[in-house]
Parts: structure tokens; sequence; C-alpha cells
């Protein structure tokens, strides 16, 4: 059976169970603070379980883009060492959300495993939870007693909690699993030796394939257990795995999921699979991580330096290095792989077939931006091993190594690999140190403690109004205190609110919360998951009481001008620029609208303007808002309204629109009643800000205003210091001919005057051991002339050392110049020369063998600089 089949198998047996048929959330997570990518199934049912929300259906179930790149399961550098472990890997799973409970799961499953994918009964086995002595719970019985009537004793193990009781995490939905393993060993091997032993125990061909989750209790934060007042389940089968099993491989990469990819990475590279363990690890992670990069960029986040996208980066360049170091291949390549991801993923996964020629643009720049980086890395290894080899060392610190990782991308063991050819080695366990103090300062940055909510109020949901009111009488449902680097705060949860919640790009609304003489005030306002949490400094002295809730207004107002504006501007750049422009990212605050969109070259001047100039003519057309709420995703569509990449939305949204041929979107922020309202539109920068992706910020309204009129004033001051004259453009252009005049006539005389220095330092030069040698300190107007003159006298000299200390404009600055028949015959180094003698001067430089510089902050040690060359050749 293929892997499309496989999968499609899966859907059409739980929706014949009754089961809703539920799309892939993104992989990326918005408005959920403890998690980065969706790491399971079930987070994007997370609110059910929390009963922030009410299920829409009491049974799902869905294949689920998940990424997991570190954690318990799995670390990123084993990634493709082994042959069941993934980062991005897709998660089937079925739901109950208080409806069925074990024994239907149970039963369920095995009935799919062994009836419809027909897997033999005699290769699985299953675990229940077998109890735990800390939380004071007994062994599983209920599912131990399920199980007994389907399989023999002899196949159920009792699992530990680590294995068997699954927890959301410190806090909160948790309870009892039950994991159904495959053993694909051989026959031979499973006649010498019973699976039983091997379940749990990291055995490459014996594995878990699935995990039913009961939960049916909450973890609070004092460690204690609650019963759930409804049971739920919670299922998740990794799809590789399955496909494994139903194919009957030995490996997840010999199945129809991975073999397509490594099948092209055979041909580009010109190396089998399965003839070399270093290739075959190589050719693993290429096709693994092709899938991780690009299901992210399509879901909207793009490789960057912080967060979320530092991880995407590390994974590309992880598979880019494997490239490199063990298959050959020293130009992009991942990017050619995007069109068979699209072929092989395109029906469950439209998203990259829609932004295949995107996400191929990103990859190619990002790989040919790190492979210039690899190849710097591999200079400045080369550079370590000359200074190690001048300090009568042999190993590279762990500090050292550790740089060469995080900043070049460099894994210890192609450090190592390198070292070991050159005869040195790596201090591993310094490596370590340093590996572990980046991940407690990484844990210390995120850490945060949050308490328990506190009831105040019965919860029959949130009712945000503030499409249409900035205030309210409302009620707090619950609290909680929440410790961070901010300090303490307290989050309100309200039953009825104005405050926007972030989301979309628009920031968070603040205000107060009054109640008699006390005011109160709110922050911000953000989503977590889909519950509006108001960040308050203090918690009310009476929080059961009904408070008069107001937004500040005026914030309020320039925040929907600059949001409205950018819904006008996206419609505007895909008018001049092309259909190809997406969003990838926006900020809309009181200050300014930041955009950032799909785009692959600089956006002009003339662009710039015309599309200024198709903004203020809507602004000007007073266009009004038409606002449709709770709109049928399907019928939204057919309107024509654009939706985001990498946004979840659900069966009813909200479609906002400005001319129906002009701005039609799936949006649920703020925005004004009409279009005159913004005023004025001013694009003030237009820049890049990622492979493939360009960022525009604009102002609206008061702040347009107010640059105009700097700009205004400006214009008026430099005519006033030019006498006021006709033509400003002309008078300026006037002064620089002018100026470049002047500066040409002082360029010649610079020159005379170091001509003349050059004469004069010729006739100091002196011989040493065969060398001849110019120690001199001097003054020159630039780090230019400095070089000419240091070449030129080099140059007449032949065997020349030469050490100048200038003094440039009251900045001191070393130049160390060495004839290249010296660096042979004497084993001399400019760059080592430098560096020691910048100590004189407080700083540090660097350069080539035959001529480096340095710069420092103390002009006074100039003369110690001349003191210490010549001390060197006495």
């Amino acid at each position: 059976m293929e892997a499309k089949r496989i999968r499609s198998t899966f859907i059409e047996f739980f929706e014949s169970k009754q089961h809703q048929f539920v799309p892939s959330s993104p992989i990326v997570v918005k408005n959920d603070p403890t998690l980065m990518f969706t790491n399971a199934g079930m987070n994007q049912f997370k609110d059910y379980f929390l009963g922030n929300e009410v299920p829409k259906a009491k049974r799902v179930a869905n294949s689920q883009k998940c990424l997991r790149v570190s954690g318990k399961h799995n670390d990123l550098e084993e990634v493709g060492v082994d042959t069941y472990h993934h980062t991005m890997f897709e998660m089937l799973g079925n739901w109950s959300f208080g409806d069925y409970f074990k024994k239907e799961a149970i039963e369920w499953a095995w009935e799919l495993l062994t009836t419809v994918y027909q897997l033999p009964k005699d290769r699985l086995y299953v675990s229940v939870f077998g109890g735990d002595k800390g939380d004071q719970l007994d062994r599983d019985n209920e599912a131990f007693d399920i199980w007994k009537n389907i399989v023999s004793e002899d196949r159920i193990i009792f699992g530990s909690k680590k294995d068997n009781f699954w927890e959301m995490g410190d806090t909160g939905p948790c309870g009892p699993c039950s994991e159904i393993h495959v053993d694909l060993r051989t026959d031979v091997e499973r006649e010498k030796e019973s699976g039983y032993d091997l379940v749990n125990n990291d055995h490459p061909q014996v594995i878990e394939i699935w995990n039913l989750v009961f939960m049916q209790f909450n973890r609070i934060s004092d460690g204690s257990l609650k019963e759930l007042p409804a049971k739920h389940v919670d299922t998740g089968m990794g799809f590789e795995r399955l496909v494994r099993a139903v194919q009957n491989k030995s490996s997840n990469y010999d199945t129809d999921v991975f073999m397509p990819f490594i099948q092209a990475i055979e041909k580009k590279s010109g190396k089998k699979y399965g003839e070399d363990e270093k290739t075959d690890i190589a050719m693993r992670v290429i096709v693994d991580h092709i899938r991780a990069i690009s299901f992210t960029i399509a879901d909207g986040q793009l490789p960057s330096n912080n967060k979320a996208g530092y991880v995407i980066r590390r994974i590309l360049r992880r598979a880019v290095r494997y490239g490199y170091t063990f298959l050959d291949l020293q130009k992009p390549f991942l990017f050619e792989l995007l069109p068979l991801l699209a072929e092989n993923f395109g029906e469950i996964f439209p998203e990259i077939a829609m932004q295949q020629d995107f996400i191929s643009k990103v990859i190619q720049e990002e790989e040919a931006s790190f492979l210039r980086t690899l190849d710097n890395g591999l200079k400045i290894l080369d550079q370590i091993k000359l200074d190690l080899k001048e300090k009568n060392e042999n190993i590279i610190d762990g500090k050292t190594s550790f740089e060469l990782y995080d900043t070049f991308g460099f894994p210890l063991d192609l450090t190592s690999l390198i070292a070991r050819e050159n005869g040195i080695s790596v201090d591993e366990k310094g490596f370590a140190i340093e590996m572990e103090k980046q991940k407690s300062r990484s844990r210390a940055a995120a850490e945060h403690e949050t308490g328990d909510w506190v009831m105040v109020h019965e919860d029959e949901g949130v009712d945000f109004i503030g499409y249409d009111h900035l205030e309210s009488q409302s009620n707090i449902i619950k609290y909680r205190l929440i410790t961070d680097k901010k300090g303490d705060r307290f989050q309100l949860v309200l039953d009825k609110t104005p405050f926007y919640a972030e989301s979309g790009g628009q920031v968070g609304d603040q205000g107060w919360l009054i109640s008699g003489a006390e005011k109160i005030r709110v922050l911000d306002t953000k989503k977590e998951n889909d519950l509006i949490v108001h960040f308050v400094d203090k918690l009310p002295s009476a929080p059961e009481m009904t408070f008069h809730c107001k937004v500040e207004s005026e914030k309020r107002r320039l925040i929907i001008n600059n949001h409205t504006a950018t819904h006008l501007l996206q419609a505007a750049l895909k008018q001049v620029l092309g259909d190809h422009v997406q969003q990838k990212g926006s900020l809309v605050n009181d200050q300014l609208l930041r955009f950032d969109f799909s785009h692959f070259a600089k956006v002009t001047d003339e662009e710039i303007a015309k599309i200024e100039s198709i903004v203020n003519s809507k602004i000007r057309a007073n266009i009004p808002l038409i606002e449709q709420r709770n709109v049928p995703i399907e019928e939204a569509k057919n309107q024509g309204a654009m939706a985001l990449f990498g946004e979840k939305y659900g069966e009813f949204v909200r479609v906002i629109t400005f001319d129906k041929n002009f701005s039609v979107e799936l949006c649920g922020g703020i925005h004004v009643p009409s279009t005159g309202v913004i005023g004025f539109f001013k694009i003030v920068s237009e820049g890049s800000v990622a492979s493939g992706v360009r960022r525009i910020e604009a102002i609206t309204a008061d702040a347009a205003e107010s640059f105009l009129n700097a700009q205004l004033n400006l214009v008026k001051d430099l005519q006033e210091m030019l006498k006021n004259p006709k033509d400003l453009k002309k008078s300026v252009e006037a002064l620089l001919k002018e100026r470049n005049e002047l500066k040409k006539e002082v360029e010649v005389l610079q020159n005379r005057q170091t001509g003349a220095l050059k004469e004069e330092l010729l006739e100091k030069a002196i011989s040493i051991d065969g060398m001849n040698c110019v120690f001199a300190q001097i003054s020159v107007p630039s780090a230019d002339a400095l070089k000419k003159l240091s070449f030129e006298i080099k140059n007449e000299l032949g065997n020349a050392l030469v050490v100048l200390a200038a003094d440039i404009e009251g900045k001191p600055q070393i130049a160390v110049t060495i004839d290249e028949a010296l660096i042979a015959s004497k084993g001399l180094n400019a760059g080592n020369m430098v560096r020691e003698l910048a100590k004189e001067i407080g700083g540090g430089g660097g350069g080539q063998p035959f001529f480096a510089t340095a710069g420092g902050k103390n002009l006074g040690g100039l003369p110690s600089v001349i003191q210490k060359a010549k001390e060197m050749f006495s």
C-alpha cells in the first residue's frame, strides 16, 4: 500500500466512526507562549482540553504537521543517525472530547492496524500505565482489562510514568496512556529473542507506533492531580512509522515517503544509498530536513537569527553541511527538491505547491549565503591551526570549537574530523560545557512561573465586543499570577471585553479597569490559544466586583488607521508589483505600520511613488468599510477574500472589504469606518529583511502630518542657509561640485606629502639579518594612505619588513607589511605580529601573512609599538 493510500485510509476509517476530519493547523504556533512549533496533533485542540472553548465536534481526526527538534524524544544532532526519528513528521490522530473513552479507542486502534492495514498480530505489543507511588496512582486496570480481551497477557507490558503517563506540561490536563509497539525484526531474530523485553528500550526495530492517551486528570501548580469533569481521548500515530510497518521496511527512510528524495540526491551527488554509512546519514539528514525547512517557510516562518527562525536556519545549515562534507555538494542543491516535495505532499498540504517558487528561492538564497559562511569558517579553522602550531599546541579549546559551531554552523564532528586530519584534537568536554552554558542562558531568558487560575465568577465564555464598543461593564472570570523577567504581574480573563488581543500583527489594546476610586492600568492584551488575557500590574482589591472597562481610545484610533492602511498597501503592492506578493509578516501599532512581503527585487523609487499614489487615492475616495462576520470559510474564499499562509482559520471567518474590486481580506483586526479617516499615507523605508522578503514601513494620520512638516521645515532651513536661492536643487549641486573639486586638490597635496614621507622613510631603512626594515611613527590622513605608503615602501626596498604606527586624525592605527619572500624563508606572519603590537594601543586586528592592520584606543601607545617592533628583531 502506497503512503498516500495509507494516510487516506486512516482518515476514511475514522470518518466511518463518525469523526469529523479537521485539516492540519500551521506548523508554526501563534498565540501560545508555551510552544514555538506544533509538536503534537493535540496542539490545535488544546483549548478544548483546557476548557477555554467548546468543541465544534465531539469526535475529530486529522493528519497534523509536527516539528520536534529538541526534548525528550528527539535531538536535532541525532536525526538521520538513526532510522526512525525525524524533525518534521506527520501525526495521525483521533480525538474524543467528552464522548467515547478507553474501550472504543483501544478497539478501533486494534481494528485499524490488524484488520484494515493487516499488520501481523504476532508482531504487536501493547503497554499500559503501571501506576506511580509519587502520584498515588494505581495501575490502569481498565485499559488492561480491555486489552486482555484482545491480546494475550504476555503481550501486555506495564509501563512506568515516564513511558505511559502523558502530560501537556508542568500543569494542565494529563492522564495514563496505552502504547502500541511493532516488532519489525526478521523472523529469525524474533525466534531467538522475544520482543517483550525490547519494548521502550530504544531498539531500532521494535518501535512505538501509536499512543492512546486517556485524559482524565488535571495537574495543578502544587503538583497534585484532580479529576477532570469530562474525560477525553487524544491519540497520536507517527505516519512515517506506520508506513514503515505497513510496507514492512527496516527503516522509515526505505519507504516511499522518503525514497523518491533519496533517489534524487543519489542522482545529484553520484553516490549510492546503502554503500557507505556516512553518505547514508547525509542523505537521511537532507531528505528529512528539506521537509522541515519547506513546511515552516510555507507556514510563515522564515530563517533568521533568533527564536523560531534560528531553529529553521540551523536545520537548513545542518542539511547543507552534510551535503557539503559527505556528498561533495558544494553548490546550492536543497531548493531543487521543491518540485518533488510539492508533487508528494501537495494533495494533503497544498500550501507547498501553492508557494513552491517562493520557498525554493528562499532556500536557494539561504544555501548560497551559508556556503559562503562555510568557506569563511574553513579559513578561520586554517588560522586556528596556524596559531596552534606557533604556540606548539595541538588541542582546539572548547570555547573556540563552540564558536565555530554557533557562529559558522560547524558541528563538533566536522571540526574534530578536520582537526584529526591535521594531527590535532578538540576539547570535547570543554565544548559540552559551553553548549550547556548556552542552554542555561536560553532557559533563563525564557523562564517564567505561572500560578494556577483562581476562579472568581462562573466561566460561561468570553464575549469580545471591541469591534463595536470601547467600554463595557465586565466581571473577572478568573485571574492568575505570572512572574518573569518583568517582575510580578497578573493575568485577568473578563466575561465581556472591549480590549482587542494582539493578533494578526495588530498590537493589543491598553486602557483601564475602574471600580469606584480604584483604577487599574491594563498594560497589554494578548491571546493564549483562544483565550483573551489582560495583563495588569496589580490585582484589584475586590476581584469579585463589576468593573468599568475603558480602552485607551486615542491609541486605538491611531492603531486602526495604520491597520486599514496595511490592507490598502497590500492591495497596491499586488497592483504595482504583481500577484506573487504575499504577506509574510506585519506589525501595526499607534506609531507606524510595518509590512513584510514576498518579492525578490528592491522596490524602486518609481514603484514606491505609484504605491503611495494608489493608497492615497483610495483614502481620498473615502471608501466605506464593509464588514461581514461569521461568514462560512468557503463562501469567503468564493468572494475572493485573501487568506494568509500559516494562519489557522475556523469554519466561520470575518471578511473586511474596502471596494470589492480592490481589497477583500480575511481579518480579525479592527478598522476605520471609511478610508478617509486615515488622512494621509507615507512610506518612510523599504528594504530586505530575509531571502525573498522585503519590508515596507509607513506612517499615517498624525505621524504622517508630523513627518511632512519636518521635511518642509528642513527644506526651509536649507533655503535660509543658502540665502533663499530660486532653485534649491541647483544650489546644492553647485556646492557639491565645489566640494569635490576642493577634495581633489586636497588629495593632490596629501599625495605630495605622502611621497615626501616615503622618501624620508626609505632613507631611514636599516638592514637586520638580511631584511630591509622600516620602523616609524607617522601621521597620515587616512587608512588608505597608510596602506598605499606601506606597499610602496615594500616594493621599492625588496626583502622588506615595514612597521608603521600612524596617527590618523587622532586615532591610532598600525600597519605591518612583509615581503612574500621573507614569509617563506623566515616564517614571518604580519597577522600574528600586528595582534601582538596592537596590545600597546589597547586594540586588535589581523589580516594576511603579508599585510595586516590593527586599530586601538590609546594614541599615546604608538611610540611603544615602534619600540616593541624593534625589540622583536634586535
